[in-house]
């Protein structure tokens, strides 16, 4: 199994053995509390419809105006500087929910706001983080550099430290102004960082939903604006640093194992005149993988079988044969069309076993049992019965190549 695989599969486990645990965790936490302040509503709901001596229904009406009217409590929230912070919400996937568009035109436009917005977020801010760890390179270099140093260059555990710092940094001068602003205990507003810079966002606890803020304090929600945008900013430079190193390991195992191919591909020769394909059937001039001349250079055999030694005059001899004009034993070489490489199997090619064209080597080699002619595909010349070679008729009747599969 690839490695990519059985990392997907490990994933795949963890995460939802972490969803597991966590889940109960959280009921472990969060179960009772919730149980008794249900109980306390119930109780609280019936004293006011005792006290005040309503029904039900009229009850329903009083907690859906109350439900309806808690966003208004904020004062304007879709005039331009609220439109702005909800958009923001919007775009950095935030997503507080503390205002909602209640029209159809609104709903259409936050989806294809959204569709463009998100993905141009994701990028600046990804661009950003990656500009915040450049700078803290440098600065950690000149640091180290003014006090002499041996190691000056900033390493990965240096930038991951300083990054965390600033995120720490960021959360606990956030909370403090927000704690001031919004009269929230240290804690919470931590907590609101928190969920705000991981855009979590479950909208328990949002900024600037008191006293008419988005309208009264333009201070107050510039501060909130920067305080979102360079955070996530910080943020994002964590994630460069942490998350997207295992995200890309899969691809990186990927680039290897392609190179690692083309490096193998790198030992492959070429095939020349005919081919025998699995099934037995010829096909005439095949061309190599690699595409280039048939006649060219700069190939290796990977053939271990004796007939190698036949390989070795290939071009002395044809300038031979040129020279005393014998045509008729010339090696042809014939180029296959690109069409029928299909019809291959999946091989290394080897380069063409070009058999000397002296025919009494060729005849001493087969008595010896060195090469056998049957094997070869090839016709013997006749001899006489002194052993001199007869004037030879047509040395190869085919040129066939063989295939050598990758081990």
């Amino acid at each position: 199994m690839k490695k990519q695989n059985v990392r997907t599969i490990s994933l795949i486990v963890c995460t939802f053995t972490y969803l597991l645990v966590g889940a109960a965790v959280f009921d472990a936490l969060e179960s009772e509390t919730e149980k008794r302040r249900w109980e306390a509503l119930q109780d609280a709901e019936d004293m006011i419809i005792r006290k005040y001596n309503i029904s039900q229904e009229d009850f329903k009406v009083m907690e859906t105006v109350v439900l309806k009217s808690e966003s208004h409590k904020a004062g304007q929230q879709w005039k331009f500087t609220g439109a702005f912070y909800y958009a923001t919400t919007v775009l950095t996937t935030i997503g507080y929910g503390h205002s909602t568009p209640s029209t159809v035109g609104g709903k259409l436009f936050t989806m294809c706001y959204a569709i463009v917005g998100i993905p141009l977020g994701l990028v600046m801010f990804q661009s950003i983080g990656e500009r915040v760890n450049r700078l803290s390179s440098y600065v950690i270099q000149a640091v180290r550099t003014s006090l002499r140093c041996k190691r000056t260059v900033a390493s990965e555990v240096d930038l991951i430290c300083v990054v965390t710092t600033l995120s720490s940094l960021t959360i606990a001068g956030g909370a403090a102004a927000f704690s001031r602003f919004e009269g929230w205990s240290y804690f919470d507003s931590v907590y609101y960082c928190f969920i705000t810079l991981t855009t979590i966002g479950f909208g328990d606890m949002v900024a600037l939903q008191r006293d008419n803020a988005l309208n009264r304090k333009p201070e107050y929600v510039m501060f909130a604006l920067i305080f979102i945008l360079f955070g996530l900013a910080i943020v994002a430079a964590s994630l460069n640093l942490l998350v997207l190193r295992f995200v890309t390991m899969n691809t990186e195992d990927e680039r290897r194992d392609e190179a690692q191919a083309m490096q193998a591909l790198q030992v492959a020769v070429k095939l020349e005149g005919d081919v025998i394909t699995s099934n037995g059937s010829i096909l005439s001039g095949y061309e190599g993988h690699d595409g280039q001349s048939l006649n060219g250079s700069n190939t290796s055999s990977m053939c271990t079988c004796p007939c190698l030694s036949l390989n070795r005059n290939r071009h002395k001899k044809n300038n031979h044969l040129g020279k005393n004009g014998d045509a008729e034993n010339q090696y042809k070489l014939r180029r296959s069309p690109t069409h029928m490489r299909h019809l291959l199997p999946e091989v290394v090619p080897m380069q063409d076993l070009n058999y000397d064209y002296d025919t009494q080597s060729l005849h001493t080699l087969a008595d010896r049992g060195t090469v056998d002619s049957s094997y070869m595909g090839v016709d013997m010349v006749d001899t006489a019965s002194n052993g001199s070679p007869m004037r030879p008729h047509t040395l190869l009747k085919r040129n066939v190549s063989l295939l050598s599969f990758r081990i």
